[in-house]
Protein backbone atom coordinates (compact mmCIF):
# COMPACT_ATOMS: atom_id res chain seq x y z
CA UNK A 1 0.00 0.00 0.00
CA UNK A 2 0.90 3.61 -1.08
CA UNK A 3 0.43 5.00 2.38
CA UNK A 4 2.13 2.09 4.11
CA UNK A 5 5.15 3.44 1.98
CA UNK A 6 5.22 6.92 2.45
CA UNK A 7 6.83 8.66 5.23
CA UNK A 8 4.14 10.30 7.20
CA UNK A 9 6.95 12.95 8.22
CA UNK A 10 7.05 13.83 4.31
CA UNK A 11 3.65 14.13 4.36
CA UNK A 12 3.61 16.85 7.16
CA UNK A 13 6.73 18.35 5.65
CA UNK A 14 4.62 18.88 2.71
CA UNK A 15 1.72 20.35 3.85
CA UNK A 16 3.89 22.59 6.46
CA UNK A 17 5.87 23.59 3.18
CA UNK A 18 2.94 24.94 1.21
CA UNK A 19 1.68 26.88 4.57
CA UNK A 20 5.02 28.26 4.45
CA UNK A 21 4.70 29.31 0.46
CA UNK A 22 1.19 30.83 1.89
CA UNK A 23 2.60 33.13 4.42
CA UNK A 24 5.57 34.22 2.77
CA UNK A 25 2.89 35.09 -0.09
CA UNK A 26 4.77 33.11 -2.41
CA UNK A 27 1.82 32.36 -4.63
CA UNK A 28 3.31 31.25 -7.71
CA UNK A 29 5.26 28.72 -6.24
CA UNK A 30 1.70 27.48 -4.48
CA UNK A 31 0.04 27.66 -7.44
CA UNK A 32 2.94 25.62 -9.27
CA UNK A 33 2.02 22.73 -6.81
CA UNK A 34 -0.93 21.59 -8.03
CA UNK A 35 -1.46 18.77 -11.06
CA UNK A 36 -2.99 20.25 -14.45
CA UNK A 37 -6.39 18.57 -13.20
CA UNK A 38 -6.07 20.53 -10.17
CA UNK A 39 -9.36 21.71 -7.62
CA UNK A 40 -9.00 23.80 -5.29
CA UNK A 41 -12.45 24.63 -2.96
CA UNK A 42 -13.63 26.21 -0.17
CA UNK A 43 -17.59 25.28 0.12
CA UNK A 44 -19.86 27.36 1.70
CA UNK A 45 -20.72 27.28 5.49
CA UNK A 46 -24.51 26.16 5.61
CA UNK A 47 -23.18 23.34 2.85
CA UNK A 48 -20.07 21.75 4.35
CA UNK A 49 -20.55 18.89 2.63
CA UNK A 50 -21.92 20.21 -0.51
CA UNK A 51 -20.84 19.54 -4.25
CA UNK A 52 -19.21 22.12 -6.37
CA UNK A 53 -21.43 20.64 -9.37
CA UNK A 54 -24.81 21.15 -7.38
CA UNK A 55 -23.55 24.08 -4.28
CA UNK A 56 -22.53 27.65 -4.27
CA UNK A 57 -19.38 27.37 -3.18
CA UNK A 58 -17.17 30.36 -1.69
CA UNK A 59 -14.41 29.10 -4.03
CA UNK A 60 -14.76 26.72 -6.46
CA UNK A 61 -10.74 26.98 -8.78
CA UNK A 62 -9.18 24.88 -11.41
CA UNK A 63 -5.78 24.94 -12.13
CA UNK A 64 -6.61 27.86 -14.40
CA UNK A 65 -8.48 29.78 -11.85
CA UNK A 66 -6.12 29.54 -9.26
CA UNK A 67 -3.09 31.04 -11.47
CA UNK A 68 -5.90 33.83 -11.82
CA UNK A 69 -6.37 34.03 -8.30
CA UNK A 70 -2.85 34.03 -7.32
CA UNK A 71 -2.12 36.88 -10.46
CA UNK A 72 -5.39 39.00 -9.38
CA UNK A 73 -4.07 38.59 -4.93
CA UNK A 74 -0.36 40.00 -6.39
CA UNK A 75 -2.09 42.84 -8.15
CA UNK A 76 -3.07 46.37 -6.73
CA UNK A 77 -6.62 45.57 -7.99
CA UNK A 78 -6.93 43.34 -4.94
CA UNK A 79 -8.41 46.11 -2.92
CA UNK A 80 -9.00 43.40 -0.10
CA UNK A 81 -5.03 42.35 0.15
CA UNK A 82 -3.46 45.41 -1.04
CA UNK A 83 -0.87 45.95 0.74
CA UNK A 84 -1.08 42.09 1.50
CA UNK A 85 -2.60 40.51 4.99
CA UNK A 86 0.03 38.93 7.08
CA UNK A 87 -0.86 35.34 7.31
CA UNK A 88 -0.03 32.03 9.93
CA UNK A 89 -1.27 28.92 8.79
CA UNK A 90 -1.39 25.96 11.16
CA UNK A 91 -1.98 22.44 10.17
CA UNK A 92 -2.41 19.75 12.54
CA UNK A 93 -3.82 15.95 12.80
CA UNK A 94 -2.23 15.44 9.78
CA UNK A 95 -4.02 11.51 8.29
CA UNK A 96 -2.76 10.02 5.49
CA UNK A 97 -4.57 7.21 3.91
CA UNK A 98 -3.62 5.39 0.59
CA UNK A 99 -6.32 6.26 -2.32
CA UNK A 100 -6.03 3.08 -3.96
CA UNK A 101 -5.36 4.74 -7.74
CA UNK A 102 -1.49 5.84 -6.97
CA UNK A 103 -2.92 8.86 -4.73
CA UNK A 104 -3.06 9.71 -1.38
CA UNK A 105 -5.60 10.83 0.39
CA UNK A 106 -4.60 13.09 3.40
CA UNK A 107 -7.22 14.99 5.90
CA UNK A 108 -6.01 17.45 8.34
CA UNK A 109 -6.99 20.88 10.93
CA UNK A 110 -6.11 23.86 10.06
CA UNK A 111 -6.15 27.72 11.62
CA UNK A 112 -5.42 30.43 9.11
CA UNK A 113 -4.75 33.75 11.27
CA UNK A 114 -4.95 36.74 9.49
CA UNK A 115 -3.52 40.45 10.51
CA UNK A 116 -4.69 43.31 8.94
CA UNK A 117 -5.64 46.62 9.66
CA UNK A 118 -4.96 46.35 13.12
CA UNK A 119 -7.28 43.29 13.16
CA UNK A 120 -6.68 39.92 13.99
CA UNK A 121 -8.94 37.18 12.37
CA UNK A 122 -9.14 33.58 12.69
CA UNK A 123 -10.64 30.55 10.23
CA UNK A 124 -10.58 27.33 11.09
CA UNK A 125 -11.27 23.77 9.57
CA UNK A 126 -10.66 20.73 7.91
CA UNK A 127 -8.26 19.98 4.74
CA UNK A 128 -8.72 17.40 2.36
CA UNK A 129 -6.37 16.23 -0.05
CA UNK A 130 -5.36 14.25 -2.44
CA UNK A 131 -1.93 14.26 -3.11
CA UNK A 132 -0.20 12.71 -6.12
CA UNK A 133 3.26 11.30 -5.20
CA UNK A 134 6.48 12.15 -7.37
CA UNK A 135 10.07 11.78 -7.00
CA UNK A 136 11.04 13.07 -3.21
CA UNK A 137 7.63 15.24 -3.05
CA UNK A 138 4.43 15.65 -4.12
CA UNK A 139 1.72 17.59 -6.10
CA UNK A 140 -1.88 18.49 -5.23
CA UNK A 141 -4.26 17.05 -7.52
CA UNK A 142 -7.60 18.74 -5.19
CA UNK A 143 -7.17 20.73 -1.93
CA UNK A 144 -10.89 21.09 -0.44
CA UNK A 145 -10.66 23.64 2.79
CA UNK A 146 -13.99 23.17 4.94
CA UNK A 147 -14.64 25.91 7.47
CA UNK A 148 -15.58 24.73 10.87
CA UNK A 149 -17.18 27.74 11.46
CA UNK A 150 -21.23 28.42 11.18
CA UNK A 151 -20.22 32.37 10.02
CA UNK A 152 -18.24 34.48 8.14
CA UNK A 153 -19.12 37.56 10.05
CA UNK A 154 -16.14 37.21 12.94
CA UNK A 155 -13.63 37.00 10.14
CA UNK A 156 -14.51 38.76 7.35
CA UNK A 157 -14.64 37.44 3.57
CA UNK A 158 -12.02 34.78 2.12
CA UNK A 159 -10.05 37.08 0.45
CA UNK A 160 -6.60 34.99 1.24
CA UNK A 161 -5.79 31.54 0.55
CA UNK A 162 -6.64 28.95 3.02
Amino acid sequence: MIAASVDQTRVERFLYEEAALLDGWRLDEWAALFTDDASYVVPSNDTPDGDPDRELMIVDDDRERIFARVKRLKSRHAHREYPSSRTRHQVTNVIVDDGGDGTLRVAAAFTVWRFRNDRADFYVGRYDYVLVPGGETFRIRSKRATLDMTSLVPAGSVSIIL
